[in-house]
């Protein structure tokens, strides 16, 4: 059984991972409906949540049914980060994450995200100052490094342990490869297997089929995966992995309108959270992933992205529901396209 202090994941948990602009309750629902064992908000800027930033303040915004849940937070000022780990408490999630993973240029260049990467003391100090400033689980997401010659995570694992963190999950790049090339899990299998490691080790990067969830899990010996980009449009990436891990054989994958059903209650959901017309702007970018590789879908994927108006939106959605005949369902499931 793996557990976060008091917070029991399984024998093999799968996490969803924090993704910016995609996170967000409606999505979460989902994948928690699918099998996701811990999810986590998208990350919350510490700086926007103290001066009570619109933004920050609404991805404050959890619910009973999605726990065990954590928050993220990201950001380099001590001061800030510990007055939004005192604000994310009254929330009264399960855990607080920290994110030290983030590559992205606008959050580096403050020292942020995987630009604390770059000095491992300061990032240990922070840290220190949120466990003691919290009575929840403080984790944390990190990658390998700054680059290939600044690989430190597992120095800064077992740093990180030593004053309070009680799990971590690693993606397998550094912050410089960005998304590219393909994940190095080695070092993650060597934070884990380091003696003196006595966390919960979660390994993150490429997982995208039950195979590799599995192969990975007996390689590496990681306590669980962490999934990001596998899951947008295909939240039953959870639960396909958990019958092959269980039973060494495959679940079907949805049916067309499986996929519709999901679409539509993602839609409803975004729309009840956000309001009519930014949850349907914003389910735009969710289409193309739900329907990838109908064949003569064009169409009626372009009316999707088009339509402001509900009632048209759920009109499209209802006739794809019950013309299913009319499209060629071509497209592979994750399992599929790492099996070719």
């Amino acid at each position: 059984m793996v557990k976060i202090r008091n917070i029991e994941l399984g024998d093999f948990p799968l996490l969803l991972a924090p993704m910016e602009d995609v996170s967000d309750p409606p999505f979460r629902a989902l994948c928690k409906q699918y099998g996701a064992d811990l999810m986590y908000t998208e990350f919350i800027s510490s700086e926007g949540l103290i001066r009570d930033a619109a933004k920050s303040r609404q991805k404050l915004d959890i619910f009973e049914y999605e726990r065990p849940i954590g928050i993220q937070i990201f950001g380099s000022e001590t001061d800030s980060m510990v007055q939004s780990a005192q604000i994310i408490e009254a929330v009264n999630p399960d855990l607080i994450d920290i994110n030290y993973g983030c590559p992205v240029k606008k959050v580096t260049c403050k020292g942020a995200g995987a630009g604390l990467l770059q000095d491992i003391p300061k990032m240990v100090r922070l840290t220190a100052e949120i466990v003691k400033a919290t009575t929840l689980p403080v984790t944390v997401k990190t990658r390998l490094g700054w680059d290939d010659d600044t690989k430190n995570v597992v120095e800064a694992a077992e740093r990180l342990q030593d004053i309070g963190i009680e799990a971590i999950s690693i993606h397998g790049r550094t912050r410089k490869q960005m998304y590219k090339g393909e994940a190095d899990w080695s070092l993650i299998a060597e934070v884990k297997n380091n003696p003196r490691m006595r966390i919960p080790v979660f390994g993150n990067g490429d997982i995208d089929s039950p195979e590799k969830a599995l192969a990975y899990k007996n390689r590496y010996g990681v306590d669980g995966v962490m999934i990001g980009r596998a899951s947008i449009g295909y939240p039953w990436i959870f639960r396909e992995i958990k019958h092959f891990v269980r039973t060494g054989e495959h679940l079907a994958g949805p049916t067309l309108a499986e996929r519709v059903l999901a679409c539509r209650e993602h839609l409803l959901m975004s729309i009840k959270w956000k309001g009519p017309k930014l949850g349907i702007a914003e389910m735009k970018r969710h289409y193309t992933n739900y329907f990838k590789g109908i064949s003569h879908f064009k169409d009626y994927r372009t009316r999707l992205v088009t339509t402001a108006e509900l009632d048209e939106i759920l009109g499209i959605l209802s006739y794809i529901e019950t013309h299913q005949d009319e499209f060629i369902f071509a497209w592979f499931s994750p399992i599929q396209t790492w099996l070719n």
